[in-house]
């Protein structure tokens, strides 16, 4: 039997710098794609499913941001309450959702947040309904190579407190509490439900644990929203995350959420004045 210390998941030197850098790619896109020089919006969101994005610039609500500087995605910008927001559509699973946060922070953006669908893993949760999540176990791979080898991995209180109150004001069942991220949606077994049942998680997804360890490593900030759509135990409809204007109202929660926990950080981080 293989010797668990030589699995290559759990040898990564994550203390030793990178030899491909983000800001090397962004700066190759802005050269070959001449790329404006408008600075990011501070808020940007990672919508996993891409049907709100879709529908937004359908009806006019985000347009096409053009000063993104990426290769694999487009940027469309929203506003809400004079709070500027980017979204990015259909950044599905861990590794391709930190390689378009490392790019968002690279680019400047203060303040990631991940809006995922999920599947229930306490019974008790209504669906569809909304989890903030406040940590996630590392089932996934895309975490190991950010921070040493670890269970779980957490989201600051001051982002999640901040995030959970606002959206408790928008009439959404809100949950906040911890998820399973999996790279393999597929293999999730009744097994491994009963024991993370048990375990107090509330749902599984594929991003939490991925884009907290990032943030830890990186010092960003970072979020994740879980609209919970499914479960195996469910026998009504599936797939269910509400309607678009809901997601809608749900991103502008989230602006004013952002808008309070970037300020906090401003305020905090400013020097005190003398007496």
């Amino acid at each position: 039997m293989s010797d668990p210390s030589e699995f290559p998941i759990l040898l990564h030197p994550v203390k030793e710098a990178s030899v491909f850098t983000s800001e090397a790619l962004i700066s190759d896109v802005r050269q070959q794609r001449a790329v404006g020089d408008q600075a990011l919006p501070p808020i940007c969101f990672l919508e996993f499913d891409g049907d709100l994005t879709d529908w937004l610039v359908k009806q006019q609500i985000a347009r096409p941001f053009d000063s993104w500087p990426c290769f694999h995605t487009s940027m469309f910008l929203l506003e809400f309450d004079n709070v500027k927001c980017g979204i990015v559509a259909r950044t599905i699973g861990g590794p391709y959702a930190v390689l378009i946060a490392e790019q968002l922070r690279a680019a400047g953006v203060q303040l990631i947040i991940g809006i995922t669908s999920a599947g229930r893993v306490a019974p008790h949760l209504p669906l569809p309904g909304i989890v903030v999540a406040t940590s996630a176990i590392r089932d996934e791979g895309t975490s190991y190579h950010y921070l040493a080898p670890a269970g779980e991995v957490s989201c600051p209180s001051f982002i999640t407190t901040a995030i959970a109150l606002e959206l408790s004001h928008s009439g959404f069942d809100v949950s906040a509490g911890k998820v399973w991220t999996t790279d393999a949606p597929y293999r999730e077994t009744s097994t491994q439900l009963e024991h993370w049942a048990k375990n107090e998680v509330l749902a599984v997804e594929m991003q939490a644990a991925s884009l907290f360890a990032f943030g830890q490593a990186r010092g960003v900030n970072v979020a994740l929203v879980a609209r919970v759509s499914n479960a195996a135990d469910h026998d009504g409809e599936q797939f269910d995350t509400g309607s678009n204007q809901q997601g809608h109202s749900v991103l502008r929660a989230l602006a004013r959420a952002g808008r309070s926990i970037l300020e906090e950080q401003t305020a905090y981080s400013r020097p005190a004045k003398r007496l």
